[in-house]
């Protein structure tokens, strides 16, 4: 196989990176581009052997990156972020290539994400302490330990961002790691590669690998020296994960997707309930957090879908490099086949569609908004992970927060409305691991991440990533006994 391909014009290795070298595969698989469906090149594709090399590799290195001072991780950290900030133009023309996602996103918010993501984790290490207590006069002081080898499984719908979610906080914590992105998106892993390396990143301590996951998903995640999983993706295949990882009971930290709902009450702001309602189209709907379901105050859902379909329609869909496309291709044509599945087994159940409801040519579907639907139906509570919403109505916070809460989900929510009191009620009822009220979208690393229900285990951001790729020691020193004369 060729060992790099050139992607608008950036060169791009196509094969694993273990241990600080580039490793070939004796097979690859074609990756195509989402925007015109062209075979972009073919990557190495990894099974069983390469994910024990990958596993082997992190843990040799995992004794002196452990050991190396907070301060010096922190430095190299924020020395890959320099070099993502260098190659920023690269890694957005790469990665919209690769996963149709707008260019002007990844220039002006996703590159940038990717950068800090890096500092933030690197900066959180350096200031990560619990101040010691007594018991009864003896000293109590917790601390961080590095994990271990750590294995990361990335989604397509973000590759580089996400991953980097998992891959800075993991490395700041002293884990080696073995990254394993989506196959459907593999090109930004491999720059990250280089980045590392050129930044100074010990070899072995950030390790690539490409692949299906029924090839070398499954021995990464049932390898006996892998301290930590996290994984982002469907609840299938993280059910596979977790009977997996269970022979080991290897910790696991689970983001899983959702349903999300947008409460919009009759006495919100109503251009600004559109605004945020029109956003969950952004990436083509291909967002976890996506607030799908549209559930709007009965007086108000009239002049709200006649506002809504008019900022709707003027969406423009195309070529996701071009500055004024607003929506761009979905990622796949399996995954194009699974909305338009969605859509028209809604629609034949007696849906309507108020915009959209169809393929466009490629691999574009329509922005589509449907009514009438039934909240135990099919279009209502599964993850289409596409540009899809529904509508539904409701009277009253009651009804407002039943309709919210029925589904098997529990990842985001947003609500819309002008009464502060009665926003404190009902997030404080909704079933969700973050909420936004009158706004939607609004990040910080600092705080917890995560889903309940079936939308995920666990949380991270913040000290609680440290929480999860480390194990927490508590060490209890007694007041008395010291030999003076000693030292």
């Amino acid at each position: 196989m060729s060992e790099s391909i050139t992607v608008a014009g950036v060169s791009v290795d196509t094969r694993h990176w273990i241990g600080g070298r580039r490793v070939a595969s004796a097979g690859t698989f074609t990756d195509h581009s989402p925007i015109d469906g062209s075979a972009v090149g073919e990557i190495a594709r990894g099974g069983p052997d390469e994910a024990e090399a990958a596993v082997g590799a992190a843990r040799d290195a995992f004794p002196g990156w452990a050991a190396t001072p907070r301060a010096e991780r922190a430095r190299i950290l924020h020395a890959v972020a320099d070099g993502v900030e260098k190659r920023t133009e690269e890694l957005a023309i790469v990665e919209t290539t690769d996963n149709g996602a707008l260019l002007r996103s990844h220039r002006r918010g996703v590159m940038p994400r990717v950068a800090h993501n890096f500092r933030f984790f690197a900066d959180w290490l350096l200031r990560l302490d619990h101040e010691d207590f007594e018991t009864r006069g003896h000293t109590n002081h917790v601390s961080w330990d590095p994990a271990g080898p750590c294995v990361l499984i990335t989604p397509w719908n973000a590759p580089l961002m996400l991953a980097t979610w998992k891959v800075a906080p993991a490395l700041a914590a002293g884990n080696t790691v073995v990254l394993k992105p989506a196959e459907w998106s593999p090109l930004t892993a491999s720059l990250l590669a280089d980045i590392a390396a050129e930044a100074g990143l010990p070899a072995g301590v950030l390790n690539v690998v490409q692949g299906y996951g029924s090839e070398i998903g499954d021995a990464l995640t049932s390898h006996p020296d892998v301290r930590r999983i996290s994984f982002t993706g469907s609840v299938p295949t993280a059910r596979r994960i977790a009977a997996s990882a269970a022979a080991n009971l290897t910790p696991l930290s689970l983001e899983l997707g959702g349903k999300s709902p947008l409460l919009v009450f009759a006495d919100a702001d109503l251009d600004l309930a559109v605004d945020l309602a029109v956003e969950q189209y952004d990436n083509a709907g291909q967002v976890c957090l996506a607030a799908t379901r549209l559930l709007v105050e009965e007086p108000v859902v009239e002049e709200f879908t006649r506002r809504f379909t008019e900022k709707a329609s003027a969406l423009r869909q195309g070529d996701p490099r071009d500055e004024g496309t607003d929506i761009g291709p979905t990622i796949h044509p399996r995954q194009l086949e699974k909305i338009d599945g969605f859509v028209q087994r809604a629609l034949a159940a007696g849906a309507r569609a108020v915009i959209g409801g169809h393929r466009k040519d490629g691999q574009y579907y329509a922005p589509t908004l449907l009514t009438d639907v039934a909240q135990d139906s099919e279009i209502v509570q599964e993850e289409v992970f596409g540009p899809v919403l529904t509508l539904q109505t409701f009277t009253g916070e009651d009804e407002a927060v039943r309709l919210a809460d029925d589904t098997r989900f529990g990842l985001a929510a947003t609500v819309a409305t002008g009464d502060r009191e009665r926003a404190e009620r009902v997030t404080a009822r909704l079933v969700a691991g973050t909420v936004w009220v009158n706004c939607f979208f609004v990040r910080d690393l600092q705080a917890p991440f995560g889903g309940s229900r079936q939308s995920g285990v666990g949380r991270e951001g913040g000290t609680w990533s440290f929480d999860f790729y480390c194990d927490l020691k508590n060490t209890v020193t007694a007041p008395e006994g010291w030999d003076q004369d000693h030292g």
